[in-house]
């Protein structure tokens, strides 16, 4: 097992097709690598410390920015799909043949993606607070304005991620302490990454085909996670999800938002890891 934790890991490169894809791996020397992918706009330092190290305790994690996001190369795609395939080539880069994909919001979108296009990389799913294609949109415009503020600060991320209860607000502000602990923090994302992934939002929300099709070709084990009220992705988009995924099982936290695992890290952690180190059966 590495000593390194999230706050600690160096921010390594890996140059694969013209990109210098920005990562960082630590945790345990075997198992199946978990490669992390993130929210809108965000990078290697958007992760909840408390989430990353407990997950790492059992398994080699691996933090990514992708193309043209944060200290990455390269201009960052408009679609969804593309975004998936620079996933493809980083795993591909890394020489792993297999891992388990975790995506939170945008990164969910992501890891749907990357597992119908390259399914042979993909053992199992964990996607949280995101949705599928052509899912249920968000009904408070406020959400479009706060998440697009250039510079997002502590009341942004309550407001978009957390419950707005006591509780839920105590969690968010532990949350963000966390999050800027470590001193060399990756660089936020461009204004060029935020207008295509903007991009890749408006056209995933677009129908393709038969609603729901294609989720029923993941046969992946998958945990799909969500906070019972999202205003972000709508917490019905994970229902959706978890009933056309064959081999879903949902996880809905009370008094939780968009950033569900970040309000309660340590029960997310015992519940991921008991789903990815286990057998199949429901939590």
């Amino acid at each position: 097992m590495t000593t390194d934790t999230h706050i600690t890991a160096p921010t390594r490169f890996v140059e694969a097709d013209g990109i210098r894809y920005a990562y960082r791996r630590f945790g345990a020397g075997t198992g199946t690598p978990l490669v992390f992918l993130q929210h809108f706009r965000g990078g290697l330092d958007h992760w909840d410390p408390s989430v990353i190290d407990g997950l790492a305790a059992g398994r080699p994690v691996i933090l990514f920015d992708n193309a043209g996001v944060a200290s990455s190369s390269g201009e960052t795609p408009d679609t969804v799909e593309a975004m998936a395939d620079h996933v493809a080539t980083f795993v591909n880069a890394l020489g792993l043949t297999q891992v388990d994909v975790l995506g939170f919001s945008i990164g969910g979108f992501v890891a749907q993606a990357f597992t119908l296009r390259h399914p042979h990389l993909v053992r199992r799913l964990v996607l949280v607070g995101t949705g599928p294609r052509n899912g249920e949109p968000l009904s408070d415009r406020r959400v479009l304005q706060v998440a697009s503020n250039p510079v997002p600060t502590l009341d942004d991320f309550l407001f978009l991620f957390f419950a707005p209860s006591e509780t839920g607000r105590a969690a968010g502000k532990a949350f963000w302490e966390r999050r800027h602990q470590r001193t060399d923090q990756d660089p936020p994302s461009s204004l060029q990454s935020a207008q295509a992934q903007t991009a890749a939002l408006l056209e995933w929300h677009q129908p393709r085909g038969e609603r729901y099709a294609e989720l029923r070709t993941i046969d992946q084990p998958t945990l799909v996670v969500n906070g019972n009220d999202d205003v972000m992705v709508p917490t019905v988009n994970s229902f959706t999800l978890s009933q056309h995924i064959p081999n879903a099982q949902l996880i809905i936290y009370p008094d939780s938002g968009h950033g569900s695992q970040f309000q309660y890290p340590e029960l997310f952690v015992t519940h991921t890891r008991l789903f990815l180190e286990g057998d199949q059966r429901p939590l």
